[in-house]
């Protein structure tokens, strides 16, 4: 069990946002991640090795982040409230929040595969798996009093990855590299205090479940990152089980 943190790009993508009287659309702007600052990029895994072979399998929590940057000139179509949009304009001039921050969070179930041992102690792997987005997303436009701050089951993400392990007995340091790839499609509520995730997503659940729609429409997104993490992981099992085959 143990813990990372790290830094990531996420690639510009199409923002779409539809309602019933309007369609806004916001592309050709940065995503950026700002690791180091409050809420830092981190996050939390377990893995498991077979002892007799070079499988494993992993649970992994990344809590990045992805905040379209309030000064990058963006590439606006449709209207908001009966109003056309710029053509272009600063991102801060139509969205007063338009991020991901608290985070762009991914929890997934992955396979493993060790590459061998190289001096006994350095071990390589890969590794792919799949799962849920579950952001904390604070969206909201320029002038306006209302914004959608919550947490949201944003749909499902996938991820790869390669690495390798420093094996120091009870404890290994790993570096990685990770793909992560996760289509977003979220309700915009203006719920403006968002409390917990275990709330947040039941209030989502519920308004589902009785067909309401979301008053600012919903907004879909596709955010595929690249990451570079490092991290340390401490065993838990008896120190023979580790040995490399």
């Amino acid at each position: 069990i143990g813990g990372y943190g790290g830094v990531s790009y996420t690639y510009p993508d199409i923002v779409r946002i539809k309602r019933e009287d309007d369609e806004v659309t916001a592309r050709d702007f940065n995503w950026i991640g700002k690791p180091f600052e409050a809420p830092v990029y981190y996050g939390a895994r377990i893995w498991r090795w077979n002892p007799l072979g070079r499988f494993g399998h992993m649970i992994d929590f990344t809590h990045a982040k992805a905040i379209a940057d309030p000064a990058a000139v963006a590439k606006f179509t449709g209207s908001h409230n009966g109003k056309a949009l710029p053509a272009s304009a600063p991102v801060k001039d139509v969205f007063s929040k338009l991020e991901f921050s608290h985070g762009h969070n991914m929890l997934t179930y992955n396979g493993l595969i060790r590459l061998g041992a190289l001096f006994g102690w350095l071990k390589p792997y890969v590794g792919a798996g799949a799962g849920v987005s579950l952001p904390h997303s604070e969206i909201g436009y320029a002038n306006s009093n209302t914004r959608t701050y919550e947490y949201h089951f944003a749909g499902f993400a996938g991820q790869g990855l390669a690495g390798v392990e420093i094996d120091l007995g009870r404890t290994s340091l790993f570096l990685e590299y990770k793909f992560t790839y996760a289509p977003y499609d979220i309700p915009l509520s203006h719920e403006p205090t968002g409390d917990l995730l275990v709330t947040d997503l039941w209030r989502q659940f519920s308004a589902w479940w009785r067909g309401e729609k979301p008053p600012g429409g919903r907004l879909s997104v596709n955010l595929a990152s690249h990451h570079g993490i490092a991290g340390v992981m401490v065993k838990t099992g008896p120190a023979g089980a580790y040995a490399t085959p």
